[in-house]
């Protein structure tokens, strides 16, 4: 399976994470914004990222293609009992959503306009995002999490945790600052982040960003 996209987004490195923790060999295809890869443009003619190319089938949306895997080889990190279901769908939905216009603001302003686009971004958006919207998220995550569980639904990961955790990771890019009394959502990221899932992929961003 080829997957086309850039881990630096948090929607490929979600189905990166996911891949890795069920073990599905895949090869991944850097591609950008815009990017004319024929073969991205076949998988996704909307150029939205991720996209696949499964010998042949061609989808493209990190949800899609997660259900996608989900029904080829078996449920693993969306839960069959129907409220541990409906929760990890929220989560994913939250991240993608309410998470996403968050990292959008902050991410794209801060990263992804003046390092790979060689533009200025909208300082503004991105403080205004990080002043207004990042406190309701870490305060709607410490809620979820303060009584210590370590996973968001249930005993054990699901993809609730790999798509928060994802979006987490394009806010700490971000240099997004945590604010006092969130202390269980900063022990989680750290926690889940280390998982080989995400290291395999984040340690490359982080030199990338560094350089």
């Amino acid at each position: 399976m080829i997957i086309y996209g850039s881990s630096f987004s948090p929607f490929v490195r979600k189905l990166l994470a996911y891949c890795e923790e069920r073990g599905i060999a895949f090869e991944l295809k850097s591609v950008g914004i815009g990017d004319p890869d024929p073969g991205y443009a076949a998988a996704s003619p909307l150029k939205k990222m991720p996209a696949i190319n499964d010998d042949g089938y061609c989808l493209a949306d990190s949800s899609a293609i997660i259900h996608y895997l989900e029904a080829r080889d078996g449920a693993a990190l969306i839960p069959t009992e129907p409220q541990a279901r409906g929760r990890t769908i929220w989560f994913e939905e939250f991240a993608d959503t309410v998470m996403g216009a968050c990292v959008g603001a902050m991410f794209f302003n801060r990263i992804v306009a003046p390092k790979f686009l060689g533009r200025a971004g909208d300082s503004e958006a991105a403080d205004a995002a990080e002043a207004e919207q990042w406190p309701k998220i870490c305060d709607y995550l410490q809620g979820e999490l303060a009584d210590g569980r370590e996973f968001l639904v249930g005993e054990a990961l699901t993809l609730a945790d790999l798509a928060v955790v994802s979006s987490l990771h394009n806010m700490d890019h971000a240099g997004a600052k945590w604010c006092d009394g969130h202390d269980a959502v900063k022990a989680y990221f750290e926690r889940i982040k280390a998982r080989p899932s995400f290291a395999k992929w984040t340690a490359k961003e982080y030199a990338i960003l560094a350089g």
